[in-house]
């Protein structure tokens, strides 16, 4: 008779792709389409109780950027273009800070 031990969960290839999409999108100004891989993240943080945090903590930049874009009175034509320099680049170390705590629990 085997025994075998349950192997842990690890994070599946598309959450992994999703979670470095998102800083690439937002720094290649495809910030409203960043929601996408946003999503993904999400999803698949629901399987892995370590990912949530940092999972919401995106999906909270995210809709906190998406809030201001569409109620603010700005007139600009895309949340890339609404997204101030410091704003890309805040957005962009979020993406970049979950996809990195994403990478390193994957193992």
């Amino acid at each position: 008779m085997t025994v075998t031990t349950p192997q842990p969960h690890r994070t599946s290839r598309a959450v992994l792709v999703a979670a470095w999409a998102v800083p690439v999108m937002v720094a290649g100004q495809f910030a409203l389409l960043s929601g996408v891989p946003i999503a993904v993240v999400l999803i698949g943080s629901l399987r892995r109780r370590r990912h949530r945090r940092w999972a919401a903590a995106l999906a909270a930049v995210y809709a906190t950027a998406l809030v201001l874009w569409l109620a603010g009175p700005s007139t600009a034509p895309s949340l890339s273009k609404f997204l101030s320099p410091v704003a890309t680049a805040l957005f962009t170390a979020a993406g970049v800070v979950v996809a990195v705590a994403v990478s390193r629990r994957a193992r």
